[in-house]
This record gives C-alpha cells, sequence and structure tokens, in this order.
C-alpha cells in the first residue's frame, strides 16, 4: 500500500523524523489558508499523487510550464499556483504518458538547502535483513545512481536479533560526509526513522532529498512510504490513509474478491493459480513472441463466482486481445475453473480467442465441461501448447 508524501511526513513526524511544517490542501482557498498560516517568505506548493518526478513532470494542459513541485515566494503565487495545478493531468516517468489528475497540494514552508543526500530504509531479500542505504546523490533516482556511480550507495545491514544501534547511524552519517552538530541531527533522525519503519510494518521508506540546512540539522524534505498489506489489520489508521483514486479500478476490484491482479502493458489477458506458475506463464507468452497483459493468479481456493469476477476484471481491459486459462488443479478443482469460465464467458459475450489448459484434479470433468459448453475455447495439452496457441491465435486475429 502508497500513502502521499504529506501523509508519509505526518507519520514520521510522530516518531520524532524532523520534517518541514506544511498542511494539505484541496482547493486555493485551502491553499492560501495555510500558506497564511506558516509565514514566510518562502513556500513549496507540491502535487499530492502516486509517483516519482513530480518537479520534473509536466501538466497536459501546459507541457511547457512548471512542473507538479513549485517555489513561490507569496501568498498570492501560493494561490496562484494551486489554482494551475488543481484539476490539472500531471505527467511524469513514473506516471506514464496518461498522468495523474492533481486533486490535493501540501503547502511546506521552504528551507534552507546546504546539501541534498538520499536516505531509505528496505527489505534486502537476499540477507533477510533491514537495509539501511545511502548516497550523496540527493534529488536523483537511486536506480541511476546505482547504474552510474555505484560507489557512491551506502549500505548497512541491521542485525534484527539487536536492531538498529547507534553506531550504524553514525556509520551512515560519516559515509555521507556529515560533520559536528550534522552527525547528531542525523543519528536521531535515522534512529527515528528506523522505528517508524518497524512499528508500522513499513515495506520501504525513502527520503529523497534528505537535506542538511544551512543551520547544520538534517530533514526530509520529501518522503515516500510503502506498507505491507498483510500487515494492514494490525494499522487500521494507517489503512485509512488509502487513496483509492490513485489505485487502478480494476486491481481494487480484483482485492475485493481476494484476487491478485497487477495490470501490464501486453495484450494476451492470463489468468492462472498459483503465483510462480503465473510467472512462468507470462515468461512462456513471452517466449512464443506474445505479450501478457496482467498478472492473475485466483489463488488455491477460488470459487466459481471468483473465477468469473477474474474473467470480467481481464476483458475489461481494452487491450486484451486473447486469454490464456492455465489452471493445476491440486486445491483448485479444474470443473470449478471449467464452470466459472463458462459462465464469465457467456455474460460478458465472449469475443476474443480463449485458450485453456488444465491439469490435475478433476481435469477431465473440467475438459467436459469446456467442451459442452458449445463455445469457442481451445483446449491445449501443456503450457507450451497453451502458449503456442494463444500467441497464434491473437496474431492471426489482428
Amino acid at each position: 500500500m502508497n500513502i502521499h508524501e504529506y501523509q508519509a511526513k505526518q507519520l514520521l513526524g510522530k516518531f520524532g523524523v524532523a520534517v518541514p511544517r506544511g498542511g494539505v490542501a484541496y482547493t486555493p482557498d485551502e491553499a492560501e489558508r495555510v500558506g497564511t498560516e506558516l509565514g514566510g517568505p518562502v513556500w513549496v506548493v507540491k502535487s499530492q499523487i502516486h509517483a516519482g518526478g513530480r518537479g520534473a513532470g509536466r501538466f497536459k494542459n501546459n507541457p511547457d510550464g512548471a512542473g507538479g513541485v513549485r517555489v513561490v515566494k507569496s501568498i498570492d503565487d501560493v494561490r496562484e499556483n494551486a489554482t494551475q495545478m488543481l484539476g490539472s493531468v500531471l505527467v511524469t516517468k513514473q506516471t506514464g504518458p496518461d498522468g495523474k489528475e492533481v486533486k490535493r497540494l501540501y503547502i511546506e514552508e521552504g528551507c534552507d538547502i546546504a546539501r541534498e543526500l538520499y536516505l531509505g530504509i528496505l527489505i534486502d531479500r537476499a540477507s533477510s535483513r533491514l537495509t539501511i542505504m545511502a548516497s550523496t546523490e540527493g534529488g536523483m533516482e537511486i536506480e541511476e545512481v546505482a547504474e552510474k556511480t555505484p560507489e557512491k550507495i551506502i549500505k548497512v545491514a541491521i542485525d534484527p536479533a539487536v536492531g538498529m544501534q547507534a553506531f550504524h547511524a553514525r556509520q551512515v552519517a560519516f559515509g555521507l560526509g556529515l560533520e559536528g552538530k550534522q552527525v547528531g541531527s542525523a543519528v536521531k533522525f535515522l534512529m527515528a526513522m528506523y522505528r517508524a519503519f518497524n512499528e508500522l510494518d513499513a515495506s520501504m521508506v525513502e527520503i529523497n532529498p534528505l537535506v542538511v540546512t544551512g543551520a547544520g540539522d538534517v530533514i526530509a524534505l520529501d518522503a515516500k512510504m510503502n506498507f505491507d498489506d498483510n500487515a494492514m489489520f494490525r494499522h487500521k489508521d494507517v489503512e485509512e490513509l488509502r487513496d483509492e483514486d490513485e489505485e487502478d479500478p480494476a486491481e481494487l476490484e480484483a482485492a475485493r474478491h481476494d484476487l491478485n491482479y497487477i495490470k501490464l502493458d501486453g495484450n494476451i489477458g492470463c489468468m492462472v493459480n498459483g503465483a510462480g506458475l503465473a510467472m512462468a506463464t507470462m515468461d512462456i507468452i513471452k517466449l512464443y513472441g506474445g505479450d501478457p497483459a496482467n498478472f492473475l493468479d485466483v489463488g488455491g481456493g477460488a470459487t466459481k463466482e471468483r473465477v468469473t469476477t477474474a474473467f470480467k476484471i481481464i476483458l475489461g481491459d481494452p487491450n486484451v486481445e486473447g486469454i490464456l486459462v492455465n489452471i493445476f488443479g491440486g486445491i483448485m478443482r479444474c470443473d470449478v475453473i471449467a464452470e466459472g469460465v463458462v459462465a464469465a464467458a457467456r455474460e460478458v459475450s465472449l469475443n476474443v480467442p480463449l485458450v485453456v489448459r488444465l491439469e490435475g484434479t478433476n481435469v477431465e470433468l473440467g475438459k467436459k465441461i469446456l467442451g459442452d459448453s458449445g463455445l469457442p475455447i481451445h483446449s491445449a495439452d501443456s503450457l507450451a501448447d497453451a502458449a503456442e496457441k494463444v500467441v497464434k491465435a491473437v496474431k492471426e486475429a489482428a
């Protein structure tokens, strides 16, 4: 689960992470009020969408104008920029060409920036440890830094038996070239950030840029947080921060039916049971020259109704020109899948090629249900056969 920058700063601030003062605004009037309460002489007007690169992004209605993060020096400019940004579509390298509509802003006090750094905490799957990542290249994407100047990335793994200690934080601070008062400020910042990560069941906290002020303070100028969805039952207050306007409607609908769905850019829809099998299915579609349109795992105990919903979600994507259903019946019975496929195909008036590969429990009954349906369903004997057939069918239909 993702949240907005201002929400991340509010959460981090509760744990003692230093953040600038600011307030959220949904209208130009609210932006003016927040700016007045903050006082000047400098304010920052920030678009709040779930995407990075906002400052370098451009609005569709003014592609040559200023981006989604603007520094202004008067209350009139706060209001004017809020008027321009609210309701406009911001396009960044993370939103894709469609962009995202800006529905809320964060009005923040200006900051005396002496240096910009990068700081993040994430879970390193290779070592099974929380790992601090830091770099002197603040403001840049960490992936770009890793590719061009990997020597500028500092990594400190935290042993879960002892947790983060002050010496870990000092190691990071010294690695960033901090000195004097800056080191103490950074240690306090890092320890607070680590507590927030653990206690909120975060999967990532990223501060980019982390700034050192002229006075030697260390402050989060931006903040991004992701959370472990499986732990949200422990954090109802965090779950309430979810902004469904920022999420794909199909993915939201899938989540309501306990389906694991992620939209992709291809044209061959996939419905599979099991994450590993779903990944293998997408791989073999690529191997045979096709492009998967989604990842969709119906799970091991899906019902006929859930399968029908999954089928509808796939067909709701206008890019889908063919569908591959790949089911291994262990806990999931092949006849249940077959009934769901037939019901969904009839309900939505199937008009794209459909290839189904079934193996496992009640496979013969499942194949009989498909064969007796009278629908143009192509049966496959193996995963390779299924992939080859669906790619061929889509190309012939094009």
